[in-house]
């Protein structure tokens, strides 16, 4: 077992970092939801990741295509072997939404800066405006691991089914219906309120301590299976748009070890748009 109890070793500490930072094989990516606080200062030598600019087609609502994805690697400086170190703002959720999307196209070794952009910050450790200067590697991308993936018509089939678990990471106000979106978020939300049936209101940011760093792996068993969202079943998790859910697919999935975890990044934002399919209001 890794650090804490956790099922794998995919978390760094700052220490680890500020000592690694410079290695030949490592490369350090900060994707923020504010993506305009890399140019406001980053960790020297990381690169910037844009979660929509870089992460999302440009036409229809998905990933990019994969010779798009290997162009992207390459032209940070990553190959095959590199090490990618992930870390963000707002604990880490969009570094957690870029942990995901690598491993949809099966990159191994990537890791998350834990207690992310804040705690390097709060540390007084050093941050630079100075781009970094990037070799341009060779990047050849697997196939899509559709089965960390979860699409609505499958959601759907798992409403109230026989070992299987729906999470919504969302705010309560956000479950219950009574906001669409998170406040400053009103015109990217849905046409209704609500959540999926039969799933469990676990807020995505449960998972970490007030320093952004994540809780121990007994503190995050207890917290999921305490509402029922256990080992033993098959567990989809949403938000949004995907990327809190993101977060949560990492605790539950690379710290925790569950066998069968899925993001479902349509999430709210297609899930409360769609026709005829059911809704539930209220905690």
């Amino acid at each position: 077992m890794a650090e804490n109890g956790y099922a794998k070793p995919v978390l760094v500490t700052t220490e680890w970092l500020a000592e690694h930072v410079n290695d030949s094989n490592v490369v350090v990516a900060e994707v923020d939801e504010n993506p305009d606080l890399y140019d406001e200062g980053h960790i020297p030598g990381a690169v910037k990741l844009h979660w929509r600019d870089d992460l999302q087609d440009p036409v229809e609502r998905d990933l990019v295509e994969k010779p798009e994805f290997e162009r992207l690697l390459g032209s940070r400086g990553i190959g095959n072997d590199t090490a990618i170190v992930v870390y963000g703002d707002k604990n880490n959720w969009f570094a957690a939404y870029a942990y995901w999307y690598l491993k949809i196209y099966g990159h191994e070794d990537v890791r998350i800066l834990d207690g992310g952009r804040q705690k390097w910050i709060d540390e007084g450790r050093e941050l630079t405006t100075a781009s970094p200067q990037v070799a341009q590697a060779s990047y050849t991308a697997k196939d899509r691991d559709e089965s960390i993936r979860a699409y609505r018509d499958a959601v759907r089939e798992t409403i109230g089914a026989t070992g299987q678990a729906l999470v919504d990471v969302r705010s309560p106000q956000e479950f219950s219906g009574h906001l669409i979106a998170p406040p400053g978020y009103e015109q990217e939300g849905a046409q209704r309120g609500g959540h999926i049936p039969s799933a469990a209101s676990i807020p995505w940011a449960s998972a970490v301590r007030d320093d952004g760093t994540f809780k121990s792996a007994d503190e995050l068993r207890e917290l999921y299976s305490g509402k029922g969202i256990t080992d033993d079943k098959a567990v989809t998790a949403y938000c949004r748009i995907g990327e809190r859910s993101a977060h949560t697919w990492f605790v539950l999935r690379e710290l925790l070890g569950y066998k069968d975890v899925r993001n479902y990044d349509g999430s709210w934002t297609e899930w409360g748009n769609l026709v005829d399919v059911p809704i539930e209001k209220g905690s």
